[in-house]
């Protein structure tokens, strides 16, 4: 130490400086300049260096950062209704076109594929600004606002500038560029609620991202410098910007070689996006449709309610776009010719609908005025029995499985031309004698309007909704198999309840889209499959597996046939006139104490159930009586609006 310490003592400075007078003797020569800058870069390499090494990329992305919506489509592809507090649906890079990446590129960062994560030059006019003016400017490349918008807030101070350089270097290192990239173009705020390319390309141009073109993507990349300054629809101001950064960004794309003259000739005008906000919001109908659709696909698909609501799910349904029009336009004419009619019974009135595909499509439903105003679904509701319209099932379990008249002994097969007695008040009789219900009466079947029709075959019966030969089949046949046959055909095992004689002639309390389901299956030769409203699911564009409906034979093709010719002469002969043109079948469905009417009717492979009925919901669950709200049996409401939606009425 003692032979260093002169040489140390050489090595300090003298100052003030020796040899100098007045102020001079106060100035650093230049070698203490030099020897002052160089203990400053070495202190400042050495604290990066220090902070490089102990600055984590963090492994929870902010949740705003990943979360997005839910975007549902008609059958035909056209989206139909979006859920989510996040407007951001995530495309995978390969699904964006390279013009609309280097229209971002050409605005943003055109050196994004060569640069090391970062911006020297940006960061130091960041950091003058921050110390030397109380603000913070941008200069920030790709990775830097990635790195902002999925890990670190976006609070503007030297700290956090700092912490997202360092975490910008290292994810620089750790993830490809195109990641990056790709990152970046789905969580950027594009302004008008949205975020992420793909939801800006559909809020400004009503279009996938994949369809834009250099210059409507070059406007959207405008919009990265600050949506409230160029989106051009706010003002005229925002609009002159606008056109003058779309000018712009389409010039840098031919100077950086990612355009050619020739393509950027093209764009001379302006690519106008629209006035108004394309989101494809819920309301009203499209609220019962999502509500059934994502149902079905979370269990379908086994996903959490949490997993479901992280979004990024594109929802394809089964729901046929002019069918739901025509259903619901069919059901609001119903609904106001009521009103005019009868005010007061019109308030209590309740409409339900649904048509479900021989393929168990569920194409259209109606669930009532308005889903914000009324929370449950009237085509999913199991409130009011079936009636008459359940007599078709006890047809089917007839002919499927024959009667038993005694106790023992094989069954006896039953055809349609099997004759019973079709009388009105006609005893229910077991193999040893009368039913008795627990008051010990003999209990007996009736008809609309208690009318007699003497002996008839059960086709006959059937196709004139004669009543009491299917509660007097229903016993033959057993009323565990009447039910099993339903059950078969559509109808859950949750909508009947004891099995008593009055089973067949509907006290099970199926909703319309399970009655549909029930009377498709006879119009698909018998085979049944479970009614589903979502045909595909993807997460940002990769598929979801998805539960096959369940599908099984419930009836043999030849009692299925015969239950369809049945249904199809009772057509033709409540409706005569449109059955002169139209091949369809169907059959009307009353209830006891007349608190429900139905039809339910199939044409062209999609059968259609419909249901009117009234409760007071302010004083109880009871059905009411429908006091001629529904019209008549050759006139009723539910065929007015059956044939309207199906486009005979």
């Amino acid at each position: 130490m003692a032979l260093a310490a002169p040489h140390v003592r050489k090595l300090r400075p003298e100052y003030p400086r020796p040899g100098r007078e007045d102020w001079r003797r106060w100035i650093p020569s230049w070698r203490q300049w030099l020897a002052g800058w160089l203990a400053l870069m070495g202190l400042s390499g050495l604290c990066l260096t220090v902070a490089y090494a102990a600055t984590d990329v963090p492994t929870n992305l902010n949740s705003y950062a990943t979360q997005q919506d839910n975007v549902y489509f008609w059958s035909d592809g056209t989206p139909m209704a979006r859920t989510g507090w996040v407007r951001r649906q995530a495309m995978p890079l390969k699904d964006i076109p390279e013009g609309v990446r280097w229209a971002v590129l050409a605005a943003e960062n055109e050196s994004f594929y060569s640069d090391p994560g970062i911006s020297a030059k940006g960061i130091t006019r960041a950091l003058w600004r921050t110390v030397g003016q109380g603000d913070t400017e941008g200069g920030s490349t790709i990775t830097q606002q990635y790195v902002k918008n999925v890990y670190l807030n976006q609070d503007q101070n030297l700290g956090r500038k700092l912490t997202e350089a360092m975490i910008s270097l290292k994810l620089d290192n750790r993830m490809s560029k195109d990641k990056i990239l790709e990152g970046y173009l789905n969580t950027s705020w594009f302004g008008r609620g949205t975020y992420g390319i793909q939801r800006a390309s559909q809020a400004y141009y009503g279009k996938d991202v994949s369809k834009l073109n250099p210059s409507e993507a070059a406007m959207l990349a405008s919009l990265l410098k600050g949506a409230g300054l160029y989106d051009p629809t706010l003002s005229a101001a925002n609009h002159r910007r606008a056109v003058e950064r779309w000018s712009w960004i389409l010039d840098r794309m031919v100077k950086i070689g990612k355009l050619s003259p020739a393509e950027r000739a093209k764009y001379t005008k302006f690519p106008e996006p629209t006035k108004s906000l394309q989101i494809y919001d819920t309301g009203k109908q499209s609220d019962y449709l999502v509500e059934l659709a994502s149902s079905y696909a979370k269990k379908s698909a086994h996903l959490s309610d949490k997993e479901f609501d992280l979004g990024g799910y594109q929802i394809y349904t089964t729901f046929d776009r002019k069918r739901e029009s025509e259903l619901t336009d069919a059901v609001t004419k119903a609904r106001q010719a009521a009103m005019k009619k009868d005010p007061k019974a019109a308030r209590t009135a309740h409409y339900g609908a649904a048509s479900v595909a021989t393929d168990g499509r569920i194409v259209a439903v109606y669930g009532g005025p308005d889903h914000r105003k009324q929370g449950y679904n009237e085509s999913n509701a199991t409130t009011v029995p079936a009636g008459s319209a359940f007599t078709p099932f006890v047809y089917a379990a007839g002919l499927e499985n024959g009667v038993h008249k005694t106790r023992e002994g094989p069954a006896t097969p039953v055809t349609p031309e099997s004759v019973y007695n079709g009388d009105d008040a006609v005893p229910v009789t077991t193999p040893e004698g009368p039913y008795w219900d627990r008051s010990g009466k003999k209990v007996a079947a009736h008809n609309d309007g208690k009318r007699s029709y003497g002996p008839i075959s059960l086709r006959q019966a059937l196709a004139r909704s004669v009543n009491t030969p299917f509660m007097q089949l229903g016993m033959d046949t057993g009323l565990e198999k009447v039910k099993a046959t339903a059950q078969a055909a559509g109808l859950l095992p949750s909508s009947f309840g004891p099995a008593t004689p009055d089973l067949s002639l509907g006290t099970s309390t199926p909703s319309t889209i399970r009655m549909a389901s029930g009377y498709a299956t006879f119009a698909a030769d018998g085979r049944h499959t479970e009614p589903y409203s979502v045909r595909r699911v993807t997460r940002n564009g990769a598929g979801v597996r998805l539960d096959a409906p369940d599908r099984r034979r419930a009836v043999r093709p030849e009692v299925a046939q015969q239950v369809g010719e049945a249904l199809a002469d009772n057509f033709r002969a409540f409706h005569p006139t449109p059955a002169a043109t139209t091949p369809a079948a169907g059959k009307d469905g009353t209830t006891d104490k007349d608190t429900a009417l139905w039809y339910t009717g199939t044409l062209k492979s999609v059968s259609t159930a419909i249901v009117v009925y009234r409760i007071d919901l302010g004083k109880s669950l009871e059905p009411l009586p429908l006091d001629g709200l529904a019209g008549t049996r050759e006139n009723s409401v539910p065929f007015g609006i059956w044939s309207q939606a199906v486009g005979i009425g």
